[in-house]
């Protein structure tokens, strides 16, 4: 007796469906206990980002130039001024070391008369105006 391709079909299909009524899997259960501090935390952390205004900070540029010389300058940058941001920036073609992060213009141009005396090149910038 052969059976037909139908009845291999039928045969596998209700296999397939015995089978998967009969296996396990985890379940979709998820219990999460979270400090409350935490939620505390996320909020103030909220309210400051939301006071911060990014447009109103002025940069000082004490380099630009190519990567390599621009990661020393702020290495050495860095290690002298270990309490003032710091970043490169990559303008196309350049690298540029920018330094501080100052709210005012008076406090930028402050800091700018000091860092002129090792980087002559140094000037004020207000990067996102």
């Amino acid at each position: 007796m052969t059976i037909s391709p139908r009845m291999k079909l039928f045969f596998s299909v209700i296999t397939v469906l015995f089978l998967n009524q009969k296996s396990f899997s985890q379940d979709g259960k998820v219990n999460v206990s979270q400090d409350p501090k935490f939620e505390q935390l996320l909020n103030e952390k909220r309210k400051i980002n939301s006071s911060i205004t990014i447009n109103d900070r002025y940069k000082i540029q004490i380099f630009n130039g190519d990567s390599d010389s621009s990661k020393k300058t702020l290495l050495d940058f860095k290690r002298e001024n270990k309490y003032m941001d710091a970043t490169i920036v990559f303008s196309t073609p350049l690298y540029k070391v920018w330094v501080g992060n100052f709210k005012t213009r008076i406090e930028a141009e402050k800091n700018l008369n000091n860092l002129r005396k090792k980087y002559s090149n140094a000037f004020l910038i207000n990067p996102n105006k």
